[in-house]
């Protein structure tokens, strides 16, 4: 019956995946880089001064909404700072060789333009009220631009969106999450993964029952000092292996364009396959296109343009600093010839960099990154169907996350990952449409910001 499932999700992948939805893909943050006027690019100091910049001046933000941007940033990028930045770095290592590398940090780039149209826009359409305890509640993200920007007649692709983002959020935010947490306590501790599996359904559990402002004040302390932590490991690392840098680069940028052989472990990888999981895995990793982010930057006290700004940063730091860590000391230590994969791979790597602290570095990381990620994607999950259901699924939706963070814990690995690509992909397509329908509305909220800049010196 597995077998059968992964025939089946195989051939919707090819599609999901192939060429077509890869233009899709690319082509869309493409677009909005140059409607945007290569906004990303220049003024990306702006868009620091503007965003963490914030944080070194202590300005006080007035504007309306539940969370501080850098909570909100720190939620959304304690999603995008998960397993996709150790596991899904391996994995397209793994089975798209190093120029797989290259395609990912061509999916941030543009993606840079992608993830600023989607905070921005998911704050400019949110939606306000109150609970039933007179609380305040935002809703925002892809499900409310598509129908607040694009209006009532594109109401069924908002639902279409809201559906496949919250069963989505069961996999790249959950069971893949869970599986590749209870993997590294295994190898790296002996822990059983049952007994993983229930250690972190509770601490999921003591957090996410909280709702969104819990989970905001957990992520803005644990996300800095997980990234930190990883960047610094691998930085050594890479010192360490200095003169093999350059032969690292020089790999990525060949077997870009290049069919990749065979070597050691490794399988080789043909261009086809470099470029698809590079591109795939690159998304898992930054999300940009996913548009799941969108419903935690409209948390924010923010404006829509500046808190744009802070989507920008998110996509840099994610896959042009912390992915391309991972994928360099992988490299650089020769660890693809071994022919793992997942975080196996990245295991192996920093435990050959750094004998003896590499590898609790890299276990002691999966399991902050996988912790938090698991955190913001209940509240994806919980909100995206919010949307379709009512206040009512909230609870019942919590339960249901629980209980397949359990089961992504005792499960195999690949079937999991296979799953959590396809539905990435079916959950990005109605996201890409509307943020080509809506660039004119983000043209106008970068015009607006940067003339009040102007207007302001």
């Amino acid at each position: 019956m597995l077998d059968a499932f992964l025939n089946v999700n195989d051939l919707i992948n090819e599609i999901v995946w192939g060429p077509p939805f890869l233009v899709l893909l690319l082509g869309t943050g493409l677009y909005l880089t140059i409607r945007l006027n290569f906004f990303q690019f220049t003024h990306l100091k702006d868009a620091w001064d503007h965003s963490f910049g914030r944080l070194f001046r202590k300005e006080e933000e007035k504007e309306g909404g539940i969370l501080s941007s850098f909570q909100a940033v720190s939620s959304a990028m304690a999603a995008t700072l998960g397993v996709g930045n150790i596991a899904g770095v391996s994995t397209a290592l793994a089975l798209g060789g190093p120029g797989a590398m290259f395609w990912m940090w061509i999916s941030a780039l543009v993606g840079m333009a992608t993830k600023f149209g989607e905070a921005a826009l998911g704050l400019k359409y949110r939606t306000e009220s109150e609970d039933e305890e007179g609380n305040p509640v935002i809703s925002g993200g892809v499900m409310y631009y598509i129908e607040k920007g694009l209006g009532q007649n594109w109401k069924w692709l908002a639902v279409l969106y809201a559906f496949l983002a919250g069963v989505a959020a069961l996999g790249i935010g959950n069971m893949v999450q869970s599986n590749t947490l209870a993997d590294a306590a295994r190898d790296g501790f002996g822990i059983p993964t049952y007994v993983t599996g229930l250690v972190v359904v509770f601490f999921v559990a003591l957090v996410i029952l909280g709702g969104i402002k819990r989970i905001g004040r957990v992520a803005e302390r644990l996300v800095p000092i997980m990234a930190i932590l990883y960047f610094v490991g691998g930085l050594v690392i890479l010192i360490l292996n200095a003169g093999a840098i350059p032969g690292a680069f020089r790999d990525i940028f060949y077997y870009a364009f290049n069919p990749a052989s065979a070597v050691g472990g490794f399988a080789g990888a043909a261009v086809r396959q470099t470029i698809q999981f590079g591109v795939a895995r690159g998304i898992f990793s930054n999300e940009a296109g996913l548009g799941a982010a969108s419903i935690v930057h409209a948390q924010a006290k923010n404006t829509p343009a500046r808190q744009g700004m802070w989507g920008i940063w998110e996509v840099f730091i994610d896959t042009i600093i912390v992915a391309t860590m991972t994928g360099l000391v992988i490299l650089v230590t020769d660890s693809l010839a071994t022919g793992e994969t997942g975080a196996v791979l990245a295991t192996e790597g920093f435990s050959r960099g750094l004998p003896g602290p590499g590898g609790y570095i890299i276990n002691i990381s999966i399991i902050i990154f996988a912790y938090t990620t698991m955190l913001t994607w209940s509240f994806y999950g919980e909100k995206s169907w919010e949307y379709i259901f009512g206040r009512k699924i909230v609870f019942p939706y919590r339960l249901l996350f629980l209980a397949f963070l359990f089961v992504g814990a005792v499960g195999a690995l690949e079937p999991i990952w296979l799953l959590a690509d396809t539905m990435n992909g079916l959950m990005a397509a109605p996201n890409l449409i509307a943020l080509i329908l809506l660039a004119r509305s983000l043209v106008k909220e970068k015009d607006s910001f940067l003339k009040s800049k102007q207007d302001a010196a």
